[in-house]
């Protein structure tokens, strides 16, 4: 835990230095600040409080806690906290290959490591004893219970995920989340909405409904999309964003060059990384199989020795 509060601490002192590259060369100011936007922090704040109170509770009633899910969270919630409020937040309305890292923070770190978190018994604890049945029973609502199998079904997660993914970066409507905070924020729910449905789908079904076959054409067909979106903004011929036009200038960039760094980062490292989930969940499949063979091996030698032994 100590080498985590020093980790965070450092990340901190790095994105606050940011500061001290507030003029450029001609001396415009560029804004780094952290936003602590009450819209961001209060939630967020909020959700680590009712986390921890209910590992609390949980722990008193001698609940055994392990450490996976809970690092997990902690690093979820961190990276979550980074994106949205720190330096990266107000810089990304001035880059847009920080705001393309921001979106893959949000969707690649901080959507799986809160899904694999497990959170729901913590969050649930945390209430008064009174509420925790009634609101456990609200998924079993008709109309919520039949709108999450529709929307949780492989295929639904994986289009809603592509499309916020391609809607999203069409040219009027990206334009128009660096206008106004609320469609920004907007996007940045359904981004992380939809990474949420993504994941759980994946860490769910993937060795039932989905399958390992399924699994990996699910994240292998999701990482050629993204990349496919990725290489189309590396070589446009021109800037898709006018509101960069003038703020990537401020860092030495042309439009264009910040759009190409951006595509950069949503081609290579993003599909790099959800390639290598697909070959992780490719080499579980081949394990799964072989013991699969194994085990079918060894029944078929027990009904053998007993047919000779009859």
């Amino acid at each position: 835990m100590k080498k985590w509060l020093q980790f965070a601490a450092a990340i901190t002192v790095v994105l606050t230095s940011v500061s001290t590259f507030a003029e450029d060369a001609g001396g415009t100011p560029r804004s780094t600040a952290w936003t602590w936007s009450a819209y961001i922090t209060v939630p967020l704040f909020a959700l680590a409080l009712l986390y921890v109170l209910g590992l609390l509770r949980m722990r008193r009633r001698g609940a055994q806690l392990h450490w996976f899910p809970i690092l997990c969270f902690a690093s979820g919630w961190l990276s979550l906290f980074l994106a949205l409020d720190s330096p990266v937040h107000e810089i990304s309305e001035q880059l847009f290959w920080v705001h393309m890292t921001q979106h893959e923070i949000l969707m690649l770190i901080s959507a799986p490591l809160l899904i694999l978190s497990q959170p729901a018994a913590p969050l649930l604890f945390a209430l008064p004893e009174r509420w925790r049945v009634p609101v456990a029973n609200i998924g079993k609502v008709k109309i919520i219970e039949h709108t999450w199998l529709l929307i949780s079904a492989p295929v639904a997660a994986w289009l809603l995920h592509a499309a916020a993914l391609w809607v999203w970066h069409a040219p009027k409507l990206f334009d128009a989340a660096l206008e106004s905070e609320w469609v920004h924020a907007a996007q940045h729910i359904s981004f992380l909405g939809t990474a949420l449905l993504f994941w759980w789908t994946l860490f769910h079904k993937h060795a039932g409904r989905l399958g390992y076959g399924g699994a990996i054409l699910y994240v292998f067909t999701t990482a050629v999309h993204t990349s496919v979106l990725g290489a189309l903004l590396t070589f446009a011929p021109h800037a898709w964003y006018a509101p960069y036009a003038q703020t990537a200038q401020l860092w030495g960039l042309t439009a264009l060059q910040d759009q190409q760094i951006g595509g950069l980062i949503m081609w290579i490292p993003a599909g790099t990384l959800l390639t290598i989930v697909a070959l992780v969940l490719l080499s579980k499949w081949m394990s799964h199989s072989d013991t699969r063979w194994e085990y079918t091996r060894a029944a078929a030698l027990i009904r053998a020795s007993q047919g000779a032994a009859e």
